[in-house]
């Protein structure tokens, strides 16, 4: 069973030749790393197998043989698969850290499965949480594209309009609110893209095309340092392929009457 070691959210890889890694069974973990020391959490993936996740509280030493990229980062070394199940377990052991006394009463809870804990005095019971968030590619014409700045951004790239879902809100009411709210600007022809899992820590972003309809871009300054529509031909540094805004836009950008 691959064994996914954390420390905050980094996490622990064996080297294979070029740039690729693997995520480690038990008998490859290092051997200093005594294991005894450490609670763990069984994951279940979708595809049935289960994989151990695992908090160290120090890193290990880069050599020859571990790098501990953080999660993100994972995504340039790992086998798709392995990066994904490398979500859910961070996602698990955020959970867990988060969860170990009842926010009703104080009480320390007790794990009763993989995914649901107790509390023993109150009987509250406590799951993974899931912040759900959507992210929109609006189009203006055929050829071009709102990109903005987020604040929050780490890098100099360009994505697309996001925000969480509020309290009764809608999926496609949550759309029209943040492009709204963040750029000042009227959309249309909301439609449904994809969606992905986001675990950092526990994220849901749901995917949408939408038009441009009406409006100068605003935007709100606390949020957005940047943004504008972009000729397919001169676009901006984008998202990483990791990422479902990095989907939105080349799907966008593979076909000019794009309708999905």
């Amino acid at each position: 069973m691959q064994h996914y070691i954390f420390y905050n959210d980094r996490l622990l890889l064996k080297k294979e030749s070029g740039n690729r890694c693997h995520v480690p069974v038990e008998e490859e973990l290092p051997q200093e790393l005594d294991m005894g020391r450490y609670p763990s959490q069984k994951v279940m993936l979708p595809d049935g197998n289960a994989v151990r996740a695992v908090a160290i509280d120090h890193p290990i030493e880069e050599n020859e043989t571990w790098i501990m990229p953080g999660l993100r980062a994972s995504f340039d070394y790992l086998p798709h698969r392995e990066y994904k199940a490398g979500g859910k377990a961070y996602q698990i052991l955020y959970w867990d850290k988060h969860s170990r006394f009842c926010p009703v009463c104080g009480t320390a809870t007790e794990q009763k499965t993989l995914i649901m804990k107790r509390c023993p005095s109150c009987g509250y019971e406590i799951y993974p949480p899931i912040s759900t968030a959507i992210i929109v590619l609006v189009r203006k014409g055929e050829d071009e594209v709102l990109l903005v700045h987020a604040r929050n951004f780490r890098g100099t790239f360009y994505g697309l309009v996001a925000g969480f879902l509020e309290p009764g809100e809608t999926l496609e009411q949550c759309v029209e609110r943040e492009v709204r709210e963040e750029t000042g600007l009227s959309i249309r022809n909301i439609t449904y893209f994809d969606s992905q899992p986001w675990p950092y820590p526990s994220g849901l972003m749901v995917g949408f095309f939408a038009d441009y309809a009406d409006g100068t871009i605003k935007l709100q300054d606390d949020e957005l340092s940047a943004g504008a529509f972009y000729h397919r031909d001169h676009l901006p540094e984008l998202p990483q392929k990791l990422s479902i805004a990095r989907r939105l836009i080349d799907r966008w950008l593979a076909n000019k009457s794009q309708r999905p």
